[in-house]
């Protein structure tokens, strides 16, 4: 009998939506656990030995203590492939979102209300620390990504990347242009596309949420929205909720 590749899925410093991705693949999951085994789930309570060696591990959030590093440095040697599962993996995502407004003690403080535990760091993304073989991006991912994923494993590869903008997806479901239309502050231009453009579709600008699209020209959006009358600040703020390493400069 063939052997199922066995799976790791955890989550550091995140709200653990892109673990519950997974576990809303309803109509696909009876058919993922006949071909994988899910050896380390925390959040499904499944659980590994110390020993354990995994074929790929899914791991959300960003790195913000010196646990998660310790976590995540663990199932990178036990993993054949490590994959970045979703926009704070990948970016940082919300939880670094303000890390250059102020000291991080500082923030942790005026959040809480007490003094941070010793071991906090600036959140990160994987790779400031790891060698990372995949991403999927997105908050949450899409499930389709997910299970594009997880079928490409079992043929011995990885799926392809998407490289194009939510506006290219705009475009195809022959929506209204927010930004140029409605003058409101979308950055579809500048952000990776996959979702089908799922939120301009209902009339709510793209916030960003998938990360920015390979060679993305942010100077030229910034440009651009500034032409529009839209604030700097807000500019700024809108762009760093979901990548906050961006540089605003940047041109392709």
């Amino acid at each position: 009998m063939k052997r199922k590749p066995k799976l790791a899925i955890a989550g550091l410093t995140a709200c653990s939506g892109c673990q519950l991705t997974f576990l809303n693949c309803e109509r696909e999951i009876p058919t993922i656990l006949d071909r994988f085994q899910v050896s380390f789930f925390p959040l499904g309570e499944s659980s590994g030995g110390d020993d354990e060696r995994f074929d790929a591990a899914l791991i959300e959030g960003a790195v913000s203590t010196a646990q998660d590093l310790a976590t995540l440095f663990a199932l990178r040697r036990a993993s054949r492939l490590l994959i970045a599962f979703g926009t704070c993996a990948l970016f940082g995502g919300v939880a670094a979102m303000n890390n250059q407004l102020c000291d991080r003690a500082e923030l942790f403080r005026s959040v809480y209300g007490r003094e941070p535990e010793k071991d906090l760091i600036p959140p990160a993304p994987f790779t400031n620390f790891v060698a990372v073989d995949f991403s999927i991006t997105g908050c949450p991912p899409e499930k389709t990504d997910l299970v594009a994923l997880l079928g490409s494993l079992l043929a011995g590869t990885l799926p392809p990347t998407t490289c194009y903008p939510v506006c290219m997806e705009c475009r195809s479901r022959e929506n209204s242009c927010l930004l140029l239309d409605r003058d409101e502050l979308c950055l579809g231009p500048i952000i990776q596309g996959g979702c089908n453009a799922r939120c301009p579709a209902t009339g709510i600008v793209c916030e960003g949420c998938r990360g920015p699209v390979s060679q993305a020209n942010v100077a030229q959006e910034m440009e651009l929205l500034l032409e529009r009358g839209f604030d700097r600040e807000d500019i700024r703020r809108r762009m760093s909720r979901f990548t906050p390493g961006w540089n605003y400069e940047q041109r392709d």
